[in-house]
């Protein structure tokens, strides 16, 4: 309240029961308002005003005005007011102090009466004094209360009270601001008092929340918000106003009257100060974030599926396997979509069917291939018997899955009563217009129910699983399908070739390190030629994949070819280079030569490039003739002897021409162990070539060992799991043809050597206890020997070797090829190579290097079908 000078005493004027009865209406009026507010007149009369009164907004002063008009005494709210101390302002003349000239006559006659003793209000302008730092010039306008009162002598003097009329109309103006942005604030207001009670709420909340504004009033946050989220926002409100610290943007959840659905608001809290900065409450404005959480929900929804759409595209597809494919899309849903999921695909598809049965109806038989669960590692039982990963099964015609494989569509599955799983999705896995299988996604009790958005996401997840595994079973099927052609032109089972030892492998690319193999262009062959000698053949076809197995496949094909003609091996070489030439040229061999001759013009065709080396070896004199096209040169182990590498020119690779090749001759010790390979075994990124053949050399340090555990030792100690190669590993010991199993004779030129040939063709088989072939072999001798005396020329040789079969050769200088005709019924001759190939197992002729050799061979007696009959044989000629 505002200061009341001490030295002012009571006036004797008869209007001070007047004022006494006006003091007692504004204590009863007083008394009343704080009643309204719980506080009882009684309690607060004659009382201190506690901070937050009016008075702490309002310019209140009082000074008093002695018996000669001056001012008597000045109080300290009076100087806070005017700006002058008491020290100044007690002597001064008020009127000529603060009132305009223009008005100081006015003053001075109301000064004169209120010193007759009359009392007087009103409102009076003023202005600070001349003078006073900072309000210079300053005027206001005040509401004056004037009191005649005595002083102890008894003369008549006067108690002023002066409140600053602008400070009120800019508390009035403030206030009614203030109702206007508490009452029309689209958003919910609330005043809270200390104790958590609601003093006051505006018309939005009140519409909210039902009822009118003061029906709200002395609620807590209970009567609105469920218990667990009241107890939580109750704590943050006494936070708020023991602390002051603001509180922006808390989310509040609850229901509103009349309806079920869940809001949301958020909510501001700050602490309410009155004037002397004492906490009197908490501001509480709320706004409803129902439509705008939701709309978040949603785009985090969209960003949370286009992020698992990005980690999809980023792991689904990165393998070429069927199953970790699958796995890999469970990968990705498991938990982030979905609590469970598996994948089923069609077991038609999986062991290779074109089309599988049963797509019609949705019945066919389906593999269960992945599983993936965030909550149990059982199997799963989501729309049926669970079925364990690797089982076949398949669903029944009226169930929600075949129903899913029959229309292409997804279905949702509601979950069992009892069960874990909340519902599924049967989704179908469509790849270019065929489904492959079905992928099901399920969510356990508890979870978000599957919407239109989830199903649309599985449905693009699904569809790109399945073009990848689409992709990956036909990788599958054309891998299996070059494989196995690449596996049929490598030659069956263990290779036997007469005077050696063969032990053989291969390994296809990427066999040993865990990915899909790849087929490529590396092959070997052990090729029997006549003579009881042996082509070795080892090569590479340059890249990988059908490709390069199918020119593979070819040039292995000419290879056989070539060798049963009997040709050197550097002619079989310029061969198999203009064959390999001719592979990539839409015409073949010619094409490809004129191709050849025009090189400024374009070049349309396909390079097939290939090394190859081609050796072939004599059981009977141990020698190995080779010839190279740009391989590896093969290495020599000769018995205590370290192994090396023949030197043996490399010549170019296949496909290249223009370059003829080289031929090398090398006799062969008894024992020794030759080695063809292709360059995956001694060459990775990891290892260079030198690197990799030391270490190959080195490897064949006991070649004493059997050949199967000498290849076995090779593969171990070098570095084959690499994978980035096929590799062809050929390996043959030297096991040359006994003296006691050659039989060399050479007859002169005379009719004689005919019956000559017979007898030593007898005695050399009764000497092999073969007389079971005598008769047929002094036969076929005869016809052969007659043939050499009539068409050839120089001196007949005849050779009978034995090893898994009888070899007999006749040798002349002639150039000329036998030929095999049918003769007519009336014909005298011309039956003599007829008879020679019903009788024998095999025959021919080959070139050498001084004439030409006619062989013919016959299998040994074991037991089994014999040769037929020469009688039976020479009547079937006529």
């Amino acid at each position: 309240m505002s200061e009341i000078p001490a030295k002012a005493t009571e006036s004797e004027d008869p209007s001070e029961g007047a004022r006494a009865r006006a003091a007692d209406g504004l204590a009863s009026a007083v008394g009343g308002a704080l009643a309204a507010d719980g506080v009882q007149p009684g309690d607060a009369m004659w009382q201190s005003s506690p901070p937050g009164s009016i008075y702490d907004y309002i310019k209140v002063a009082s000074f008093s005005i002695g018996p000669d008009g001056l001012v008597d005494q000045w109080s300290l709210r009076a100087e806070h007011l005017f700006g002058i101390s008491a020290e100044r302002a007690v002597g001064m003349d008020p009127i000529e102090t603060f009132i305009d000239p223009r008005h100081r006559e006015r003053g001075m006659r109301k000064m004169a009466e209120i010193l007759d003793g009359r009392e007087w209000t009103g409102v009076v302008p003023f202005r600070m004094p001349r003078g006073v730092e900072g309000e210079c010039g300053h005027e206001g306008l005040a509401e004056v209360y004037v009191m005649p009162t005595r002083t102890e002598e008894g003369d008549k003097a006067a108690v002023c009270i002066v409140v600053d009329v602008r400070t009120l109309r800019s508390i009035e103006t403030d206030l009614a601001a203030s109702q206007a942005i508490f009452s029309q604030s689209p958003f919910g207001f609330l005043l809270i008092d200390p104790d958590l009670r609601v003093r006051r709420v505006n018309q939005r909340f009140a519409s909210i929340f039902g009822g009118t504004p003061d029906d709200h009033r002395g609620n807590g946050v209970h009567d609105y918000l469920q218990r667990g989220e009241a107890d939580r926002v109750a704590a943050t409100l006494r936070r708020v106003l023991e602390t002051g610290s603001s509180i922006t943007d808390m989310h509040v959840t609850g229901f509103v009257p009349g309806s079920d659905e869940r809001r949301h608001w958020s909510v501001n809290l700050y602490r309410v100060h009155s004037g002397s900065g004492r906490p009197i409450g908490i501001a509480w404005l709320g706004i409803d974030i129902t439509a705008r959480r939701a709309a978040a929900r949603e785009a985090a929804a969209a960003r949370r599926n286009l992020a698992l759409l990005n980690e999809a595209g980023a792991r689904i597809g990165n393998s070429l396997d069927l199953e970790t494919t699958a796995r890999q899309l469970l990968d990705v849903v498991v938990p982030g979509f979905c609590d469970l999921a598996t994948v089923d695909l069609y077991q038609g598809l999986l062991v290779g069917d074109e089309t599988p049965p049963g797509l019609a109806d949705g019945s066919a038989e389906l593999r269960r291939v992945a599983f993936a669960s965030a909550v149990s590692d059982a199997p799963f039982a989501g729309t049926g018997v669970p079925v364990a990963v690797g089982a076949v099964h398949h669903y029944p015609f009226n169930s929600p899955c075949a129903d899913a494989l029959r229309t292409a569509r997804p279905q949702t599955v509601p979950g069992e009563d009892g069960g874990l799983v909340q519902s599924t999705l049967a989704v179908p896995m469509v790849a270019h217009d065929t489904v492959v299988g079905l992928v099901q996604f399920a969510r356990t009790k508890g979870s978000e129910p599957f919407g239109d958005r989830d199903r649309d996401l599985a449905v693009e997840l699904a569809a790109r699983a399945a073009v990848c595994i689409d992709n990956a079973r036909l990788y599958r099927r054309e891998h299996e399908r070059a494989l196995i052609l690449q596996r049929s032109l490598l030659p069956p089972g263990d290779p036997e070739a007469s005077g050696l030892d063969i032990a053989c492998r291969y390994l296809p690319g990427n066999a040993n390190t865990g990915r899909p193999s790849e087929v490529g262009g590396d092959w070997f062959d052990v090729i029997e030629l006549p003579g009881h000698r042996t082509a070795l053949v080892v090569g590479d076809v340059m890249g990988r994949g059908l490709r390069a197995a199918v020119a593979m496949g070819e040039l292995r094909t000419a290879v056989r070819t070539l060798a049963q003609l009997d040709l050197e091996p550097a002619e079989v070489l310029s061969q198999l280079d203009e064959i390999a030439r001719g592979l990539g040229a839409p015409g073949g061999v010619q094409q490809a030569t004129r191709a050849a001759r025009r090189p400024r013009e374009a070049d349309l065709s396909e390079v097939y490039l290939a090394t190859c080396v081609y050796a072939v070896y004599d059981s009977v004199t141990r020698r190995c003739t080779f010839a190279n096209a740009g391989h590896l040169p093969p290495v020599l182990v000769e018995p205590g002897e370290p192994a090396l590498m023949l030197d043996v020119p490399p010549g170019m690779p296949l496909g290249v021409g223009g370059e003829p090749f080289e031929e090398v001759e090398v006799e062969l010790p008894e024992g020794a162990l030759l080695a063809l390979y292709t360059d995956g075994l001694v060459e990775s990124r990891d290892h260079p070539l030198d690197e990799g053949l030391q270490a190959f050399v080195s490897a064949l340090s006991d070649p004493t060992q059997p050949l199967e555990d000498v290849c076995d030792h090779v593969l171990n100690t070098l570095d084959t799991h690499h994978g980035e190669d096929d590799i062809a590993l050929l390996m043959a010991r030297v096991q040359g043809l006994p003296t006691e199993s050659v039989g060399d004779w050479t007859l002169p030129r005379e009719p004689r050597s005919v019956g000559r040939a017979r007898e030593y063709a007898r005695a050399q088989l009764l000497s092999w206890d073969l007389e079971p072939l005598v008769d047929t072999t002094e036969l076929l001798v005869s016809e052969l020997v007659t043939n050499a005396l009539r068409y050839g020329e120089g001196e007949i040789r005849l050779r009978l070797l034995l090893d898994r079969t009888l070899v007999c050769e006749v040798w002349d200088s002639g150039l000329v090829q036998p030929r095999r005709r049918r003769a007519r019924d009336t014909d005298e001759g011309g039956r003599g190579l007829q008879l020679v190939g019903l009788l024998s197992a095999a025959w021919g002729s080959r070139r050498t290097p001084r004439g030409k050799t006619v062989w013919f061979e016959l299998p040994l007696p074991d037991g089994g079908p014999g040769l037929p009959d020469p009688a039976e044989a020479l009547l079937s000629l006529f």
